[in-house]
This record gives structure tokens, C-alpha cells and sequence, in this order.
């Protein structure tokens, strides 16, 4: 097992150390300078697009919402790497990869823009609602098939498999903490109750995320401003805390900025997965009138995972005092954070966060393995078994080793990451010319603009939705 981790970490120190570093935030740059900072400059336009598609579906029809669409994706992005992930990191990088992870947000969410607007545009129809994802711009946009099998691939492992032992890893480290929980009765209720709720499909899903999500978020999001406001006056001490480690000259010297800088990268991308091609499977499931209204909304998703929720969980450790010498690491360091705040009502309520994050996690991760297990193959039998090897993988989560399940997923993480920004980085002018579009029809005084594919004559035979 020592040989196997070994070999996991040299391959992720490679990938993480140049390779994706490289890639993201030039992608994350060049497509904030050729989209004008969208994700900034139409903010407004986000969460009016979000309100307005509250609960609207086509009347007859059962495609999903772009707000449940929102909560599904959601549901994926908040999850152990809020809580356990953003501990992690400043327990290995120090207080300086908040800095990191702003950062990967702030630039990454033109990213997430991009991916999540190709996806509309080359949905498809199926049977009870729209699929699409990276696997079929590959197909349908580079008109490279192999390419969005590998995606398909790889997004199923990395999702349906490594993703969610991590998931049910950390809820039992979470409840073992808190209550004594035995981790194998824990594995067991999660497998029971996750095949329970993905053998419903995508509507079942949907539902579930739309409730789930919204209470577990305000109600976190409400417990640290609340930490926030009692340690108000330390606030600016935090944050040049935060700041100062991520460039200070101290932290240069000892090899920690560079830390800093691997960690918060590492872990917001887990966190938000801004240009990893995930959010894009459930972004393509939305019934919107054109692509950029859900590629919006996907961008404010990353903005609530990562500026809101993650903060949260970074200043509750940090205004807490807590020990960041790595004696207490992944979720157990937020629990101990908010033990100290609190008392210890703060450890049974991150027990009870950490199971609605991760769960939640683990339903709508399941979703984005389902939906390019579809698209490599229609039969049924491969999808119950896959299904069920979902539910394998959660069980063997609760019981391996934190450090096996994090390096599982960053490894099945960085390569299909790669494959997505590669084929973002060659389609992106589609969705430059769908943006200029939808601003287009904004300033002509259309509130609410609509896509028609005779617009862009070369994706006529392609975009088969429009």
C-alpha cells in the first residue's frame, strides 16, 4: 500500500506541479480577456437569469429546470472540498491557499462559463430530457468521437468512483468524530440510501437537490457569518494573514508559498471545478431559450462554492486558533475549528453539514458518471452496473484511508481536466460569438434573448436542439 500511494504521489506532483497549473490558469485567463470579464461584468444578468428560471419547465415535458440544473451542479461542488478539502489546504499550504483559491475562482469562472454554454449548445434529446457534456462537444463540436469516449471514460472514474469514496471517507471520519460512528454501519446506510436515489434517475436527483441544497448552504453559510461578526475585530488580522502567506517573503524562504500555491489551486478545483468538464453534463440537461443563460448560471456557481462557501470554512479554522501544524487535518480540523468557537455543538454540526454536503456530493456525482456511461453505450445492463459499482465505491470510501482516497482523486482529476480544457481551448470561439449574441439582444431591449441556430450557419448540422 506505501509502494501505491508512493507512485500515486509522484504522478501528481508532476501533473499538479507544471502540467495543470499551466493549463488552468491560462485557459482561466484567456478566456476572462476574450469574454470581456463576464464574470464580472454580467453578474447582474446571473442571478437574474437564476430567479427568473425558478421552477420553469417546458409545460407537457420533464426536462429539468436551469435552477434544478443549478442545484445539481451545486450539489456536486459543495461538498467534502468545502469543508474537509479547504482544511486540507491550509493545514498542508498554509493560511496563504485561501489566497490561491480566490484566485482560481475568480479567473476560473470564465472557464466554467465557456464549458458549461458549449454544453447547451450541443445537447441532445433524450428521452425524458436533454444530456449533453464535454463527450458530445468532443463528438459533435471537434468531431472527435475518441476523444469524448476518453472523457466519457475518464469523467465516470473520476466521478462515479474516486470522487465518491472520498465523499463517504469523509462523512465517516465526520460522524466517527463526532458520535463514535462505526465507519462499516455508516458505508453501509450510504450505499443503501445512494442506490436507493440514482436508480430514480435524473428527475429523482433533481428533486433531491433542489431541497438538500439550498437549506444546507444558507444554514452553513449563516453559522460562519455568525463567527464572522463575533470576531469581527480580527477580521483584518485574518485577512493579511491570508494575503501575507500567500506572497510574503517568509513563506518564499521556507518553500511554503509554493505550497500555498499547489494547494489552493489543487483543492479549489476540487472544490468549484471550474474547467474540469464536470458541471457541464447537468448544465446541458437545462430547458433554457439560449446556451449563455445556463453557462451564467454555471459561473455563479463557482462563485457561491468558492468565494462563499470555502471562505466560510477557512475563517471559522482560522479565527479559531486551531493547530495548522498538521496534527489535525481534513474535516476533523473544521470540527475542532468550530469546537473551539462554539463548544461542542460545533463538531456534531459539522457531522451533520459534512453528510448533507458530501451526500448531496455523492448523488450529483453520480449524475455526471450516468450521464457519459449513456453516451458510450445505450445499454441498460451497463448502466445498472455501473450503478452498482457506484455504490461499491462508496462502501470502500468508508473504509480506506484519507490519503488514498484524496490521491485517487486528484490523479483521476488532472487527466480528465486536461482532455477538457484541450477541447474548450479549440471551441471557445462558438461561445465568444453566443455571448456577443446574447449581449446583442440585451442591448437591443430584449429582456429575455432566444437562440436560433440559422444565427451561426456553421453549427446548423450540429447544434440539433436550436
Amino acid at each position: 500500500m506505501e509502494t501505491l500511494n508512493a507512485w500515486i504521489s509522484g504522478i501528481n506532483d508532476l501533473l499538479w506541479s507544471y502540467v495543470l497549473i499551466i493549463m488552468l490558469l491560462g485557459c482561466a485567463c484567456w478566456f476572462t480577456l476574450k469574454t470581456r470579464f463576464v464574470q464580472f461584468r454580467m453578474f447582474g444578468e446571473m442571478l437574474r437569469v437564476l430567479g427568473d428560471s425558478t421552477g420553469k419547465v417546458h409545460e407537457g415535458e420533464k426536462h429539468i429546470s436551469s435552477f434544478q440544473a443549478f442545484a445539481v451542479s451545486l450539489a456536486s461542488r459543495v461538498g467534502t472540498g468545502n469543508l474537509a478539502g479547504v482544511a486540507t489546504a491550509i493545514a498542508v499550504g498554509g493560511p496563504g491557499a485561501v489566497f490561491w483559491m480566490w484566485i482560481i475562482a475568480l479567473l476560473g469562472s470564465a472557464s466554467a462559463f465557456v464549458e458549461s454554454t458549449l454544453a447547451q449548445l450541443y445537447k441532445r434529446k433524450a428521452k425524458d430530457s436533454f444530456i449533453g457534456g464535454p463527450a458530445y462537444y468532443m463528438r459533435y463540436g471537434l468531431g472527435l468521437n475518441w476523444m469524448g469516449v476518453l472523457f466519457a471514460v475518464l469523467i465516470s472514474v473520476t466521478f462515479g468512483f474516486a470522487f465518491n469514496s472520498v465523499q463517504s471517507n469523509t462523512i465517516c471520519a465526520a460522524l466517527q468524530g463526532s458520535f463514535g460512528a462505526d465507519p462499516n454501519v455508516i458505508g453501509t446506510l450510504l450505499t443503501v440510501l445512494t442506490l436507493a436515489i440514482i436508480f430514480g434517475g435524473i428527475q429523482r436527483i433533481a428533486q433531491v437537490s433542489s431541497l438538500i441544497v439550498p437549506i444546507m448552504a444558507l444554514g452553513y453559510v449563516a453559522l460562519a457569518l455568525g463567527i464572522v461578526l463575533f470576531n469581527i475585530t480580527e477580521l483584518p488580522a485574518v485577512l493579511r494573514q491570508i494575503v501575507g502567506s500567500a506572497f510574503g517573503w517568509e513563506q518564499a524562504a521556507g518553500g511554503t508559498a509554493g505550497a500555498a500555491l499547489m494547494q489552493g489551486i489543487k483543492r479549489g478545483l476540487f472544490s468549484n471545478e471550474a474547467g474540469m468538464g464536470s458541471a457541464p453534463n447537468v448544465a446541458a440537461t437545462a430547458s433554457v431559450t439560449h446556451p449563455v443563460k445556463q453557462g451564467l448560471i454555471q459561473t455563479l456557481g463557482v462563485f457561491t462554492d468558492t468565494l462563499l462557501i470555502c471562505t466560510c470554512t477557512a475563517f471559522i479554522i482560522l479565527f479559531s486558533g486551531a493547530p495548522l501544524d498538521g496534527s489535525v487535518n481534513g474535516v476533523q480540523l473544521t470540527q475542532h475549528a468550530l469546537t473551539l468557537e462554539v463548544g461542542r455543538a460545533g463538531g456534531t454540526f459539522v457531522a451533520i453539514a459534512i453528510f448533507l454536503f458530501a451526500f448531496s456530493s455523492i448523488i450529483g456525482n453520480y449524475y455526471y458518471g450516468e450521464a457519459n456511461i449513456r453516451f458510450i453505450t445505450p445499454k441498460k445492463s451497463v448502466l445498472y452496473l455501473y450503478r452498482l459499482a457506484v455504490g461499491g465505491m462508496v462502501m470502500f470510501g468508508a473504509v480506506a484511508s484519507l490519503e488514498l482516497a484524496w490521491s485517487l482523486a486528484d490523479i483521476t482529476m488532472a487527466f480528465m481536466t486536461i482532455c477538457n480544457l484541450v477541447a474548450i481551448s479549440l471551441l471557445g470561439k462558438q461561445a465568444f460569438r453566443l455571448l456577443r449574441d446574447y449581449t446583442a439582444q440585451k442591448r437591443g431591449g430584449t429582456k429575455s434573448p432566444v437562440f436560433d441556430k440559422n444565427r451561426l450557419p456553421e453549427l446548423k448540422d450540429k447544434a440539433e436542439c436550436w
